[in-house]
């Protein structure tokens, strides 16, 4: 008896913090199909895993990122909720990959969804972001990449309030604020 009690427990807690790693999604009960993901050749625009214009060695990336920025940023980690400072977020201007400056979403996009993360309607621009499948953690995502440097940024799901739909999971650590539009690409 106490080994199906010792049993339970580990799998309570195993199941617990599957749920937890796997995300920003509060109601599971919704579609399954996911918003619209670019195709492979699409979001495949370098060399390597990594989609994007900015080509750096994993060295270079480590020099330069925080140890967080870097298990976020580059190896698709995720922050804990309600960890980040841009969660609360209210100041206008743009966030920007934290990894290479590049715009991504603009603050008249950012809106509460409660989940514990920045979450947007819509990126800045067509090319700010590029989505592929992420098949992590036992399920299909959508994972959210950096149109420049194809650094992860979230998640995007089709929760989200109109026009769009769609709900932008970002996490704080991958995110720069500035209040101005120019571009600032480290």
């Amino acid at each position: 008896m106490k080994t199906v009690s010792v049993y339970l427990l580990c799998m309570a807690m195993l199941t617990g913090l599957v749920t937890f790693i796997a995300g920003c999604t509060p109601d599971r009960s919704g579609p399954t199909s996911g918003p619209p993901v670019q195709s492979a050749a699409a979001s495949q625009k370098g060399d390597g895993d990594m989609p994007g214009k900015v080509k750096k060695s994993e060295a270079e990336w480590r020099a330069q990122l925080t140890e967080e920025e870097y298990r976020v940023l580059r190896k698709g980690g995720t922050e804990p909720p309600f960890s980040g400072k841009y969660v609360k977020w209210d100041q206008d201007g743009v966030f920007r990959c934290a990894a290479c400056g590049h715009q991504l979403f603009a603050t008249d996009a950012k809106f509460d969804s409660g989940t514990g993360w920045p979450s947007f309607w819509k990126p800045a621009s067509e090319d700010s972001v590029t989505t592929r499948i992420d098949r992590g953690f036992f399920r299909n995502r959508t994972e959210v990449i950096c149109g420049n440097c194809g650094s992860h940024l979230g998640h995007v799901f089709e929760d989200g309030p109109e026009p769009t739909g769609l709900r932008y999971c970002i996490n704080s650590v991958a995110l720069d604020f500035s209040e101005s539009e120019k571009d600032e690409d480290k």
